[in-house]
């Protein structure tokens, strides 16, 4: 090898992509596959060891192969079939929000325990495209000490090594290292594998870990692969990732390295946006699904639906798969992600609807002649002011007015209803104070009450344009820094207020470019501190990328965006950047915070912010391979998408402005449902959970995975110390977070993220 080492742990692995150039029936099929290559192989050589991740794949050989299972059960109690990961799939890394990470480790972790009795303490994400700066925290509150991952390589980030202290920024680290030139090998010779990967290596360290297997469609190491590490003798020996990591352990030579661990693949955080909308949305409502089922258990009007939640999640969390969230799949994948995640939806919308309904129907509620009740649920543990829309069958020639639970007349509007068949279908918006996670209720009563209009818009100035780019860049955007290459805008088409009243005013902007077209519809609600842009793109620009970009109006050196529970400060240099729902820039004691229901790819440059809208890359289309003139090919993205963009303006920084919450209520809105009349138990009023509305945000309440408790999730949101006093179900949480510090709590005790 032209240089001595005292150890190479040879890790015989075989990485799977369940979902990629193939559905996932097939890699269904892969891995009881690969899996019963492994298992014969361990019965052939003594000394071999095989390495996976991924929990799921041991549920689909549970489900398929039960024989196969039990071989590969006495194989891990032997300790010779090696489990790492403790996830359910080697999910995006950058794109699925905070909680879907802590589920990802839930429920992999649990069912490993309980299938097999034993949990994963090394974490694996071998072949995601970068690393969001929370996971360290994720991993060292369930059960991980140590992480390998491939990407980014190393003309992509520089390390100080290929093993270091990972730290998250709450302060959990763990111990890291990055896989030397490749996690797959050759099926015959692996001997210029094993080079060119020790050539990689630093000549300070006398034990490192080389990976080996046939991978990506499966397979895992071949006979002659073993046969071969055999002949080759020392150093190399077949082994494990915790040999390894426990061999060097207590060196006192590893360096730290702090946050996040990117680039890999900048085209990934916008390729397909509907697996990214569909993704939000679904993380969504179950989180809603979850608080709303907890309070009808709790009030004995519901069994808490946990199978179905688990069920619902588990399909989330299979479809945040790298190479499906992404976007770098082949088009038939999205069917399947599409049905599979719409099935998740519904399973959370049923058990939301059961369980609102059936609190709405314990609300007592006087009869009134010609009065329809209508009663708003908060999905937050915080108070709610907000707009809420109704659509229904009113008596609108005489005209109605809408009431409070205490008889006040509230500011009411009609606006343009869903349907045309009607002409007594009409719908209303009005403004609501919701109490935390709770409901209230309001009545829409007969008459009509002159309430004014807003008449003048208000005096806010808002600089937006719509940029197209020139992108000739593969699916995943291999090798892209920014996207930059400006060939055009959107050219204003008309402008029209076609909402104003009491409640609030919206103006259209109709745009276009080529044979594409803008709708934007600016909503200024009256006493709102920001600005609702409700976007519709009819998109037909193959090869290009469309940015929205909002002047800050501060051309600030750094920017702020959400990451997984927590955030990163990035510089302003105009890169392409992953964030979840909000970017923000601040300075001079002023700012912008862009928020938005649907979208991961932004940049920020020159005093704006830049939402990546839609790219048209071919689909599953990787460098090097070049696209011939006159090419058939199929093009991402073509065609009609909706989404949400709320605009903060605000003084101070987004602490201050409450962007935290904004962006939660964007993406969890108040549910408002129309009842009748009925006596019940409960008041017109009511709230079920309370955190304090400081830098501590609740972002999960349901029932506990062992017994019939309550489980909490709490974050640090301002990283800044912080003192939380909580309230959920009759339940008091006093506790110290960290500055980034995830908490979980179980019957107001704290535990760790697996409730264990």
């Amino acid at each position: 090898m032209g240089r001595r080492l005292k150890q190479l742990h040879m890790i015989g692995n075989a990485h799977i992509d369940p979902v990629w150039l193939w559905q996932w029936p097939e890699g269904y099929q892969e891995v009881r596959a690969t899996f019963q290559s492994a298992v014969d192989r361990l019965d052939e050589f003594p000394e071999y060891i095989f390495t996976c991740d991924s929990s799921l794949f041991f549920s689909w050989v549970e489900e398929s192969d039960p024989d196969l299972f039990a071989r590969i059960r006495a194989h891990v109690e032997s300790g010779r079939f090696q489990v790492i990961g403790g996830w359910w799939i080697e999910p995006d890394c950058n794109i699925p929000g905070g909680e879907s990470f802590a589920r990802q480790a839930l429920y992999g972790q649990r069912y490993l325990k309980e299938k097999f009795g034993i949990t994963a303490s090394t974490g694996a994400n071998i072949d995601s495209f970068g690393h969001n700066g929370t996971i360290p925290q994720i991993l060292a509150k369930s059960g991980c000490d140590s992480y390998v991952f491939l990407r980014p390589g190393p003309t992509e980030k520089d390390l100080p090594a290929p093993l270091f202290w990972w730290e998250a920024a709450d302060g959990s680290r763990v111990l890291a290292y990055r896989i030397p030139h490749e996690y797959l090998a050759p099926k015959d010779d692996i001997g210029e594998h094993v080079e060119t990967a020790v050539a990689t290596l630093p000549d300070d360290g006398d034990e490192w870990a080389v990976f080996y297997g046939v991978g990506n469609h499966g397979g895992g190491p071949t006979i002659e692969n073993l046969k071969q590490i055999a002949a080759m003798g020392a150093p190399l020996r077949p082994s494990s990732l915790r040999a390894f990591f426990d061999s060097v352990q207590g060196r006192d030579d590893i360096p730290t390295v702090r946050g996040e661990l990117q680039h890999h693949g900048r085209g990934c955080y916008t390729s397909h946006s509907g697996i990214k909308r569909w993704n939000r949305r679904a993380e969504n409502v179950l989180l809603r699904a979850e608080k709303w089922s907890s309070i009808a258990a709790s009030l004995g009007v519901q069994d808490y639906p946990h199978e179905q939640l688990e069920q619902a999640w588990k399909l989330l969390l299979f479809n945040q798969f790298h190479d499906t969230l992404a976007g770098t799949s082949i088009a038939p994948a999205y069917d399947d992600a599409r049905d599979q995640l719409g099935h998740a939806s519904s399973i959370a919308a049923n058990a939301f609807n059961a369980a609102t309904q059936s609190i709405a129907r314990q609300i007592q509620v006087d009869h009134e002649d010609d009065v329809r009740p209508v009663v708003v649920f908060n999905p937050h543990p915080w108070p709610v002011t907000t707009d809420v829309e109704l659509e229904y069958t009113w008596m609108r020639e005489a005209g109605v007015h809408v009431v409070d639970d205490e008889g006040k007349a509230v500011p009411m509007q009609y606006m343009r209803p869903l349907t045309t068949m009607s002409s007594s279908r009409a719908r209303l918006v009005f403004p609501v104070e919701l109490p935390p996670l709770g409901y209230r209720t309001y009545c829409v009563r007969p008459g009509a009450h002159d309430l004014g209009l807003m008449n003048v818009l208000p005096e806010l100035r808002i600089e937006s344009r719509a940029v197209v780019v020139d992108d000739r860049s593969d699916t995943w955007g291999h090798d892209v820094v920014a996207y930059d290459a400006e060939v055009g805008v959107f050219e204003r088409v008309s402008r029209e207020e076609v909402e104003n009243g009491p409640v609030r005013a919206v103006v259209r902007v109709l745009s276009r470019y080529g044979s594409s077209t803008l709708r934007e519809d600016y909503v200024f609600s009256r006493g709102k501190p920001y600005v609702d842009v409700r976007v519709t793109l009819d998109w037909h620009e193959p090869l290009k990328l469309l940015k929205l970009r909002y002047g800050a109006g501060v051309d600030a050196a750094e920017a702020t965006y959400e990451t997984p529970y927590g955030h990163v400060v990035r510089p302003t240099n105009g890169h392409e950047e992953p964030g979840q729902s909000w970017v923000d820039v601040s300075g001079d004691g002023r700012g912008l915070a862009v928020i938005n229901d649907a979208k991961y790819g932004y940049d920020v440059r020159g005093g704006e912010i830049g939402i990546t809208a839609v790219r048209s890359p071919v689909w599953a289309w990787h460098d090097p391979r070049e696209l011939e003139e006159g090419g058939d090919f199929e093009y991402m993205d073509l065609g009609r998408q909706t989404f949400n963009v709320r605009l903060v303006p605000h003084e101070g920084d987004w602490r201050n402005a409450g962007v935290v919450r904004f962006a939660a209520e964007l993406n969890q809105p108040p549910f408002a449902l129309i009842e009748t009349f009925h006596d019940g138990p409960l008041p017109q009023r009511n709230s079920f959970a309370d955190d304090g509305g400081g830098n501590v945000v609740v972002t999960v309440v349901k029932r506990a995975e062992d017994g019939e408790g309550w489980a909490v999730r709490a974050v640090e949101t301002a990283g800044r110390d912080a003192d939380a006093r909580i309230e959920v179900l009759g339940t008091t949480i006093q506790a110290h977070f960290g500055a980034n510090e995830i908490k979980t709590f179980v019957d107001g005790k704290e535990t760790d993220l697996l409730e264990w």
